[in-house]
Order: structure tokens, then sequence, then C-alpha cells
């Protein structure tokens, strides 16, 4: 009989030395509260998975020994990083994990939380069909307290299937789809352990307006904030229940700042929903320059005061009012900064949309650092870790109901639409974060009562003063209904904008910053690829800035709008791939591994200069984009948010300064052009003289004449090594078998200096508790240079420990880099896991790409790199002589 291993691992800081705490993440819609009777459980790990039809996925007879072994999430595959076109599989998928349920458990309800599942799903428990479900973006919640066989092995089967279906949304057909739909059980599971009296899964109980614990504010002033409590409790006990609701909520510090109780009675085999109301003095709001958030313990006690079901929720006190004319109120106040920032796919290279937690949060940190507070989830709503990290981090979010470009006028098509919405609200109503909800479709044609009876579901679920905050597009049916209207600055787009102004509405751009010649070619001053080099990334980010042909929308004429129109999101934040070209979008401020392009730092530039508390970087900037290089411009151009920069070209070269104006131009930091102070032929000169270490240029930037931020550019030398780096937002990888990070390789010179235009393939190779995801077979694994660097991705397996990778050029040679190794550690996982310990062992064994060293191996990979710098040490003397003659023969 196969064991159930419940592997209970808890980070240890006197063992491990970590750059900062990771965050935390909600599990099923709440986060665990001890002592509460109420356990959740990983169940990602150990999923067997075969690509196909298979006629008896769901029995118990199905032959599944021989099919891979995977974790959750998962994408149905890897990936090249340009999978555009529509190359990725569209299909049946099945999933069959087996397990055997720990002895404690049984007696409680138990409850299989799947985040998302694309597509048309099948959920199966020992070979009985518990639920189908139609879609691929919310919550499929099963109860299998009934199913499960106690003291014996027990199979959950799953079928995906995200081939093209027209009956329930998005609906188009994948080759005419504007983003990729990918596939698979791409989001987390949880298995979910209570007791027979407990607080509901809004998602699972389907009641408008209820289920689980609803929070929401009201009358917010600095001196308090009317809190209003919603609980709904199911007793599914032999007899009645009496007892009481208890609130505490405690400050970020630990402190408790407020207690709540009322008596309630639920009779067996019924629920109810309970309603508390109560003031909170002295209120830290969330905004997204301070994005407070309050730990809220709510318990279900019983007359004998025995916690039967609890959990934490992470709140924050937070209004929203559109007020036209006005514009955006929060809490209670005039908001009078513009809301920045972009929209965003849930999807990163290789990976396709199978992204783990701290994926998550890095994406959203890095949209943070750039300045951003607002992110529109295109175009459906996203996983659950992406909004917590922005309540965390101080991004507000649009939610949007899936759907692109496409109705069917059949009956059910809506009827899914309307259970979408009202879903995507259920789930996220408690997020500080979300801002408004986009409850029509995108760019489509939809009927007007259609946009009536969306608009309806958003309001019957979220009741109240402060919930009318649903958006259309001006020129769609219904829009009269809508107090948000999706628009472009008059000023700047009067094709894309309202020919007059309601003074009743308040507008939003949702989607700026491309400019394509036609819809078939697709090309775009916007749309570059990072490896395409400096020009082409500051033509995109001149085109994101302040272009010079008008109208058009960007940053210079979202900033110049009037109150009215609050903000807008750029499309995209990171290139992504499509269903209906062959060419990815390569619009995207950082690309599909988040490295960034000059872009990137336009916007960071346009953040406030002062540093906060906040978790992300905050605080003064400067960025030089030039790289010195003999096909680079004469002007240089710098982007920062200082009030003053001094640049300076050479060693002991020509100072050369900018002055802010104030109302020089309406977004806070225009870009910055050094006109004619670069020439190549000055870094010849000078390098021949022997002086190479005069050949710079630093910019400084200054607030009230003191010097606050400096970056310092210096032409790429001879590529001589190899150098390694964790683009890990100083997240630890997490050992849980899911946790994935993303290492950089660059080609550096012998100081550092990456070298941007350089064309190398670089293979790597693995030791200890980490194996890379993707093979050749997708260029991942060796993987070609693309602006100077190479990406890699790296999974934790279930033990945590050091992990060495070895980075080397494909072909070596005596003048090649010398390779590099990089070493890090995972940290345990915080999470009992419940998975088959024997199925786990396989998983080493099927992830794609994995390379492993022995113990042999590993002394000859140490004495292959010394040997490299032996030999890299006797050849520059001879290399020294080389130079010189060629220098006296003028060559």
């Amino acid at each position: 009989m196969k064991k159930l291993l419940l592997f209970a691992a808890f980070c240890l800081l006197l063992q491990f030395v970590y750059a900062k705490e990771n965050p935390s993440f909600s599990t099923a819609g709440f986060f665990q509260l001890a002592q509460s009777g109420r356990e959740v459980y990983n169940f990602n790990v150990a999923w067997r998975f075969y690509k196909g039809s298979m006629d008896d996925g769901g029995g118990l007879n199905c032959k599944d020994e021989e099919w891979q072994m995977v974790s959750l999430p998962h994408g149905l595959e890897y990936l090249p990083v340009d999978a555009a076109g529509s190359i990725n599989y569209l299909g049946e998928a099945w999933y069959r994990k087996h397990f055997t349920p720990d002895e404690s458990l049984k007696g409680k309800k138990i409850f299989l939380h799947f985040e998302a599942i694309m597509g048309k799903s099948e959920i199966w428990i020992n070979g009985q069909l518990l639920q189908k479900h139609y879609g691929g973006y919310l919550p499929v919640v099963v109860d299998v307290t009934d199913q499960l066989i106690w003291g014996s092995p027990n199979v959950v089967a799953v079928k995906a299937d995200n081939s093209d279906d027209p009956s329930f949304p998005p609906g188009k057909a994948h080759s005419v789809l504007g983003f990729s739909r990918y596939g698979g059980i791409y989001r987390d599971c949880w298995l979910l352990a209570h007791n027979q009296v407990y607080i509901t899964d809004p998602n699972y109980e389907n009641q408008v307006a209820g289920g689980g614990l609803f929070v929401s504010f009201d009358d917010i002033s600095d001196e308090k904030a009317t809190i209003k409590l919603k609980v709904h409790i199911r007793n599914q006990a032999e007899k009645n229940f009496s007892g009481k609701v208890q609130y505490d909520l405690f400050r970020a510090d630990g402190a408790k700042v407020l207690s709540e109780s009322r008596l309630i009675k639920v009779r067996k085999s019924s629920s109810r929903h309970f309603f508390s109301e109560t003031s909170l003095s002295n209120p830290k709001c969330w905004t997204p320059d301070n994005p407070y958030l309050y730990q809220l313990k709510v318990r279900i006690l019983n007359n004998q005061g025995e916690v039967v079901d609890g959990y934490k929720k992470r709140i924050g006190v937070r209004t929203v009012e559109f007020k036209g004319a006005d514009g955006l109120w929060l809490n209670g106040k005039p908001y009078q900064k513009k809301l920045i920032g972009a929209n965003r796919h849930q999807e990163h290279a290789v990976l396709g949309n199978a992204l783990p937690n701290n994926m998550h949060w890095r994406d959203a940190k890095k949209l943070r650092d750039a300045g951003m507070t607002i992110i529109r989830n295109g175009h459906y709503p996203q996983d659950p870790a992406f909004m917590d990290a922005c309540d965390e981090l101080g991004l507000f979010v649009v939610v949007p109901t899936p759907g692109w470009q496409f109705w069917n006028k059949d009956p059910q098509f809506a009827e899914f639409i309307y259970s979408d919405i009202r879903n995507m609200v259920r789930r996220d109503r408690n997020h500080p974060s979300v801002i408004m909800w986009e409850p029509v479709l995108n760019e489509t044609h939809y009927p007007l009562e259609f946009a009536q009876q969306a608009r309806n579901c958003v309001d019957e679920e979220y009741p109240g003063p402060n919930s009318n905050y649903s958006a259309t597009d001006p020129k769609a049916k219904g829009s009269d209904f809508y107090p948000i209207q999706f628009s472009h600055p008059a000023l700047t787009n009067s094709f894309y904008s309202v020919a007059e102004i309601d003074s009743s509405k308040t507008y939003y751009t949702r989607e700026w910053g491309d400019n394509v010649d036609d819809w078939n070619s697709q090309n775009s001053p916007s749309r570059i690829h990072r490896s395409w080099g400096e020009q082409a990334m500051l033509v995109q980010a001149q085109h994101y800035a302040n272009p010079p042909y008008k109208p058009f929308t960007c940053l210079e004429s979202l900033y110049a709008a009037g109150k009215h129109h609050i903000g807008g999101t750029m499309w995209h934040a990171f290139d992504h791939n499509q269903g209906y070209h062959p060419v990815p979008f390569y619009g995207g401020i950082m690309d599909a591994f988040r490295q960034p392009k000059y872009s990137y730092y336009l916007f960071m530039s346009q953040r406030d200069p002062v540093k906060s508390d906040l978790i992300a970087e905050t605080g003064p900037m400067v960025f030089i984009a030039h790289e010195m290089s003999p096909f680079s411009g004469k002007n240089v151009v710098v982007y920062s948010n200082c009030e003053e920069v001094r640049l300076t070209v050479y060693g002991n070269g020509k100072q050369h300064t900018y002055k802010k104006e104030a109302g020089e131009m309406a977004m806070p930091s225009p870009i910055i052009t050094f006109k004619d102070v670069y020439d190549f032929m000055d870094t010849k000169n000078l390098s021949r003289k022997g002086q190479r270490d005069k050949v710079y240029m630093l910019a400084e930037g200054l607030i009230n004449g003191k010097v606050i931020a400096t970056h310092k550019v210096q032409p790429a030398g001879k590529p001589e090594k190899i150098v390694l780096w964790l683009d890990n937002e100083d997240i630890s990888l997490v050992a849980n078998g899911s946790d994935v990070v993303t290492v950089v390789a660059g080609i550096a010179d012998k100081n550092g200096n990456i070298k941007r235009l350089s064309n190398f393939n670089v293979k790597f190779s693995i030791d200890g508790e980490g194996r890379i995801l993707g093979g050749a077979d997708i260029m991942a694994n060796p993987r070609p240079i693309s602006w100077g660097t190479a990406p890699v991705l790296v999974q934790s397996t279930k033990k945590a420990g050091k992990i060495k990778l070895v980075a080397e050029v494909q072909w070596a040679g005596a003048q090649q880099p010398v390779s590099a190794e990089l070493v890090f550690e995972s940290i345990p996982a915080a999470m009992e896991r419940v998975y088959n310990q024997q199925e786990a062992l396989r998983l080493n064994r099927t992830s794609t790409g994995t390379s492993t060293f022995d113990q042999d191996d590993r002394a000859l990979q140490d004495l292959k790199r010394e040997n490299e710098r032996l030999k890299r040490k006797l050849l520059e003397s001879g290399l020294k002589e080389v130079e010189k003659m060629q220098e006296e023969f003028g060559e």
C-alpha cells in the first residue's frame, strides 16, 4: 500500500540567512489560523500527467503507471520564448493523483480547491465524476468528503481540455485570439479540512453577495472608519449549533485594535448569514503610497468557548469614489495623483500561464518599482497570489471578466459570463487593491441587455455606497449604465475619445501605447525586441513618453488630462505571445523573462523622488540609456526623477547639466537628452593612449544641490567571462517542488560590464536541490545570448538545500569566455504537502532539461574552471604582444 507523506517543514532562521522574509499568500481565499479547527494542505506535488485524449482517464482501471510525473502549477508543456501563432497544444489532458488521506482528517469536511483549470474540466475521485466546469480563470471547488476511502489509496483525476469551444467565454478560437490561452491545472490546488460547522467558500456556495466572509467599509475619516462584516456559516453536524462569531483586528505590528462578537444559532443541515457593524478609531487607511494591511481573525466558537472554525484575512481600510468632474476620491478625500500603470497577462517565458506564487509577487514588485500604481488584468481574473501581492505593494487592480472580441447569441453563453462576473466579485471583493470591475467583454459587440445585466451582477454582488465602480467603453452598447468610461484623453486622441465630456462620468484609459501601421502587419514603434538594441529601445521610450506625432495617448497626455480622467494602463507590461499572429507582442517595458528595456527606466523616472517605507523600490533614480558602443548615437538620453542631472562624459571630460523647470511638461520627469556629447572616436583615442579607465559616462542626480543618485556606464571590452545572478527580488526559492526562480547569465568583460552586442550560446548544468526547466528542443538550454544575457528557469525540489548552477559557452575554446557558477539555497516550505512519497521520487527524473552532477563531475567541473583561468592568464602575455604589433603596423 502506498503511503501518504504529510511533510511539514518550517523556516528555521537560525540555520539560514535570507535577504528578507518571503511574502505570504492566501490559500483558497484565506490565511491559515493556528488552532482554529481548519487545516489546509498543499495538493500540488506529484500528479501523473498525460497529454492527449483518454477514454477511461477518470476511472479506477486507468493504466497511468508510465505517465509523466509533474507538480502544479502545470501548463501542459514548456514553450520557446517566441511561442506566438498558436504553436501551443490545444486539446485534452489528464492529471491523476494517488494519495492516502490521513486518519486524523476523518470526520471532517474535505474540499479540493483548484484556483483554476483551463477550459472544460472534469473532476473525478475514485472513479466517480463529481463536477464539470466551463471556464479557465476562476476557482473550481469540490466537496470530496463522501467519496474518500479511509485507510486505502485514493485517486483524484482531472480532465483539462483547452481546445476551442465557442459555448463559453472567452469563446474565440485560439488562432484568432489576441493572447495565448495555454492550458492545464495552471494554478494551485489546496486540500481543505474543517469541522462540520464552518465558514463557507463564496465560490462554492453560489449565493448573491454571500458565502464566506464579506468585509466592506463606510464613512472613512482620519478619526474613524465603519467596518461592515458579513459571514456565512453552514452547519452540517447532526445537531443544532449555537455559539458566537468572534472578530479580532490586529495592526501590522501585532497589536489588537478591535474586538467584536455576536451570538449565532444555526440549525442542523442549514446555513445562515450573520451581520455585524463596528467602528475603528484612528484607522490607518490603505493607499498606493501606504498600503497598510490589518490582520482580521475570525473564529466560530461553541457555547463551551471552543474554537470550531476560523481563519485570517488581510484587509485594507479603503473606500473608492468616482466623482466625475471631481475625479477620484480615496478614503473620503480627493486623490490628486494620476493612476499610471500597465496591463498584464498571466504569462511567462517557458512556463506559459503556469507561474508559481513567488513569480506573481516578483511581477508586481517589478512594476511597483517602476512607479506604477495600477494594473489591469488583461483579459481575465488572474492568480490570487498576484492579487495578494498588489494588496501588499500598493497596486490598484482593474479586474475584468474573461472575454475578448467574441459574442455567442446562444443564451447559455451570456449565462456563463454572468456566472464569471459574480464569481470574480465573490473571489476578489475583500482585496483593497480592486479599484474597478470590468464586467463587459473586451472590444466586443454585445447586445444592450447584456451590458445592463452585467452591471447589475456587480451591483448585486457588491451592494453599498462604494460598489458602483463598473467600467465600459463609451462607444459600446449600454455605456450609459456605467459610471466609468474607458476612453483616451480628449485633447490628444480625438478618434478614440468621447466627443463631449459628461461631468457625471469618470474616464480612464484601459489600453494605450500601441501604434500599429495596420492590424495585419502590426508594425509599431512601441513593439521592439530587447535584442534590437539601444536605438530601437530609445524610440519605444520616446513613443511612450511624448512622441512627436499627435494626437497620441502617452504619459504626457495622461498627466495633462483634467481631473475627470484619472489615468491609464499601457499595453503591455511584458512581452507576450498571441494566438492570432506569428510574432509575439514586443511592446512590453520588460521582455518575457522580465528583463528590462529602456522604457522600464522611463516609467521609473516618473515616480516620486522621495523615499518611502513601501516594500518596493522608491526614491530618486537616474539611468543612462546609452551603451557607448561604436553604433551608439551622439546624443545621450538620461531618465531621472531628480531636479538636476549632471552628466560627465569621459574622465576629466566636460560636464553637462540639466535642470528641471517648474511646469516644463505635465509628466513629472521629461526625457533628458544631452545633444552631441558622445563620439566613438573619443573612446578610441583614449583607449589607444592606455587611458581606458577614463572611458565612461557618469550621471549624477541632484536634489537641493545634493547628489542623491548615480549611474555609471562603461563600454564593454573583450568578452572574458560569464557572470551569473539571481533575478529574484530578494525572495528566496521555496522548496515545495513548484517554486521557480530566474537566473541570468551575462557575457561580460574582465570588469563585469555586460557585452550587449555579442552572440554566444550558453549551456547550463545543475547540482543539488533544483532542476532546470526546458531543454534544447525549445532553446531553453542551451540558450542563445540576447542583448548580452541568457536567462534560465530553476525549479525547486521538495527538499531545501544548496543549488549549484554552472553556465558555460556551448563551444569551448582557449579564448572563449570563462564559465561561471552560482550557488544559492532554497528554503523549507512552511505548508504541509499531501503526496505519495514513492510517486514524488519520479519528479526529478521527469523534468525536462534537468542536468545533474555526480561527485566526480563536481570535482571535474571545478578543475575545468581553474584550468580555464590558468590558460587565460598564460594567454594574456601573448595577446599583449599581438595587440602591440597591430598598433605598430597601424592595422
